[in-house]
């Protein structure tokens, strides 16, 4: 593992681009899966924004069981 600091600037940069990395990814994944849908049912855009919405509720759910939840170890 590599050596952390707290007090180094840059040491939450790649947290950082892990988070942002998977928020977009999720938008990008659901949203294709609605623009899909939609060119299947015929809709206009409808599906598209729900799966967008659906990729970002479900990436801000992924970065929080990775990076939010403290352990619980006996508390």
């Amino acid at each position: 593992m590599t050596d952390r600091r707290p007090d180094d600037a840059w040491s939450g940069l790649g947290t950082g681009w892990a988070i942002v990395s998977t928020l977009i990814a999720g938008m990008l994944a659901w949203g294709f899966v609605g623009w899909v849908i939609d060119k299947l049912v015929g809709t206009d855009h409808v599906f598209l924004a729900v799966g967008i919405v659906v990729g970002a509720a479900g990436g801000v759910y992924i970065v929080y069981l990775r990076y939010g939840r403290e352990d619980r170890d006996g508390d």
